[in-house]
């Protein structure tokens, strides 16, 4: 039998837990992202698995917002971001600081999600792009490598938001062991 759990048995942390606990060596660099619902859910999900910054660049939206709290619950709060008014520059500042950097793409020679190997001594970015346009191909250039999420129907076509939590609950199931 299985009884659904309150919210007081979640053991949830404080926001000043959050704040100290250890992070998950993960960035995450919205490229353009145009949604404030987009927006809040990958603060939501960032919460969820302790990434430790979230660059928002372009024209992607800061907090506080009220669209963007409507899916981030306060998750913006929580998640530590900067903003960066040219993603290029974000991706320049997370390579000197000695992390890899992917991008979410579908490109040429683009390595399956699901084959792609990470190294939990490593720190890494991975970059999500515009909702239409996807990552700049600048971006793409400037990265260690692209990674893509395998598809099997029609549209191989991901919301934003969907692709982000794909992809940050890989990087913890991988970066967590």
């Amino acid at each position: 039998m299985y009884r659904k759990l309150k919210i007081t048995e979640l053991n949830r942390i404080s926001v000043e837990e959050f704040k100290e606990a250890n992070k998950l060596p993960l960035v995450i660099v919205l490229d353009n992202v145009r949604s404030l619902h987009n927006i809040g859910s990958v603060f939501r999900t960032s919460d969820a698995f302790r990434v430790e910054c979230i660059y928002l660049c372009g024209i992607t939206a800061v907090p506080p917002h009220a669209e963007m709290h409507k899916t981030a619950l306060g998750a913006e709060f929580t998640v530590d971001w900067k903003y960066a008014k040219n993603t290029i520059d974000a991706v320049n500042e997370l390579k000197e600081a000695g992390y890899l950097v992917f991008s979410i793409e579908q490109a040429e020679g683009s390595t399956m999600l699901d084959k792609w190997e990470m190294d939990a001594t490593k720190k890494y970015a991975i970059v999500f792009g515009n909702e239409v346009k996807g990552v700049d191909q600048e971006v793409i250039d400037n990265s260690d490598g692209c990674i893509e999420i395998p598809q099997y129907g029609t549209k191989h076509s991901l919301n934003v938001s969907v692709t982000a939590g794909i992809v940050i609950y890989q990087c913890a199931e991988r970066l967590m062991k």
